[in-house]
């Protein structure tokens, strides 16, 4: 029944499957006799795109949550409903399936149905090879594996096998119970540490709101600074700007800045618009503004928008040349994809990783849950090679500033620490790490 939703519906954006859950997670919480809820599977480890949706929960009476779980307005189609597990297919095709597990079981359980295949198995072995027996009831001992030992807990199950804990993004069986083993694991960033929000675009080009509109919304959501990325001439559909236009738009910028340096307000204080540029990559690898203009700002920003199938070579060649130029300051969604809709350009992602080292540039994390631009396994690489990164929202209105969350997972998924994501420092220290 899985195999057929899934051919049916296809796989689910991390943007189209998430909310969902957590929107079901919070309402399964407030019931009544219901302990926790869990979301688990590939959703917890924040995989860009998601097959189905697991959750588990801890009641004292699972008949009454799986009696409300069917009934939910989303629900289509029942495949099975029993006392401790249900599978529902959702209206946008979703399949979701409940488990309701012992409160001594949930850790093991959480930790089953949360690492992928194969991260699984190599517990268990390790599990094996200590005498143990490891399932998603707990960690069992004794010759016939039935005296029960850990499991209330995900820390007490790596604990038993001799690892610390291993955050549910890395449990993908990519070196990361090795580095459990032996104390290496990194430091993540956490979804709390981002200051400031390096890609946003405003309505003098194709976003939704004014400038300063945009500034008091990521006050509120407690941003330290934002930079206003809009778009270059090169994109006439966005109305993109040209030079006489970005310097009118810088003027406007420093006003604001002094508007609220002179606020008596504590939520403004300190708050600051950065000037800065999505300038267009050019077929050729120049740039859509002239230096002259990027050396006014205090932020360049560069991004490829046309000939996207170029062939590898020239496609690199292009890259190599805009992000060599001593102006830019970091490259946006640096392979162009859009999850399940566009393909990402051929390039040599290693030269491209290569040259940003040398060069200084920092290569962005696009947050926006249809691109998550850098790959995993592409940040992972430019983290053993020393880039810096910043995870940006690009947000184009208000409500897209609520997206970087979906960047600081992908960042996760990659490796990658707080010390090496530019905007979770402060803006001075921010500022000084850019090229110019």
């Amino acid at each position: 029944m899985k195999g057929k939703s899934a051919k049916h519906g296809g796989r689910f954006s991390l943007g189209q499957a998430l909310p969902l859950a957590l929107r079901i997670q919070a309402r399964l919480s407030k019931l009544e006799n219901v302990e926790r809820v869990e979301i688990a599977g590939s959703l917890r480890r924040r995989k860009e795109t998601i097959g189905d949706c697991d959750i588990l929960a801890i009641s004292a009476k699972p008949e009454a949550i799986m009696e409300y779980f069917v009934g939910m307005n989303e629900v289509v189609h029942v495949y099975g409903k029993g006392k401790t597990k249900t599978m529902v297919r959702l209206s946008n095709g979703i399949d979701v399936d409940l488990r309701v597990v012992p409160h001594k079981s949930f850790g093991a359980a959480l930790n089953y149905f949360t690492g992928n295949k194969d991260h699984n198995v190599k517990l268990r072995q390790i599990a094996i090879k200590k005498g143990l027996k490891l399932s998603e009831y707990g960690i069992f001992s004794g010759k016939k594996g039935d005296k029960y030992v850990a499991g209330k807990n995900e820390e007490e199950v790596y604990k038993k096998l001799g690892l610390v804990y291993i955050e549910p993004e890395l449990r993908e069986n990519t070196g990361e119970i090795e580095a459990a083993r032996s104390g290496k694991l990194p430091d993540l960033i956490g979804y709390d540490d981002l200051l400031g929000d390096l890609q946003v675009q405003s309505d003098w080009t194709d976003g939704q709101n004014s400038i300063e509109d945009l500034a008091k919304a990521a006050i509120k959501l407690g941003r330290k600074y934002i930079a206003i990325t809009d778009h270059t001439k090169r994109l006439a559909m966005t109305h993109g700007l040209d030079e006489k236009r970005i310097l009118k738009q810088m003027v406007e910028i420093d006003k604001l800045n002094k508007k609220f340096s002179g606020s008596t307000s504590l939520t403004t204080s300190g708050f600051k618009i950065l000037k800065g540029t999505e300038c267009d990559i050019l077929k050729d690898g120049s740039l859509d503004l002239p230096d002259e203009i990027l050396s006014k700002l205090d932020f360049v920003g560069v991004s490829i928008h046309s000939y996207f199938n170029m062939p590898r070579e020239e496609m690199t060649k292009r890259i190599v040349r805009a992000i060599s130029n001593p102006h830019v300051d970091i490259f946006f969604h640096p392979t162009g994809r859009l999850i399940n809709k566009r393909d990402p350009y051929e390039i040599d992602m290693e030269e491209v990783i290569g040259v940003a080292k040398r060069t200084g540039t920092i290569l962005e994390i696009n947050a926006h849950p249809e691109r998550l631009d850098l790959k995993d396994e592409y940040i992972r690489k430019a983290n053993i090679a020393g880039i810096k990164f910043s995870i940006n929202s690009d947000a184009h209105s208000i409500n897209d500033l609520n997206l970087l969350h979906y960047g600081i997972a992908q960042a996760r998924r990659g490796w990658t620490e707080k010390k090496s994501v530019i905007n979770t420092y402060p803006i001075e220290r921010m500022l000084r790490l850019l090229k110019h």
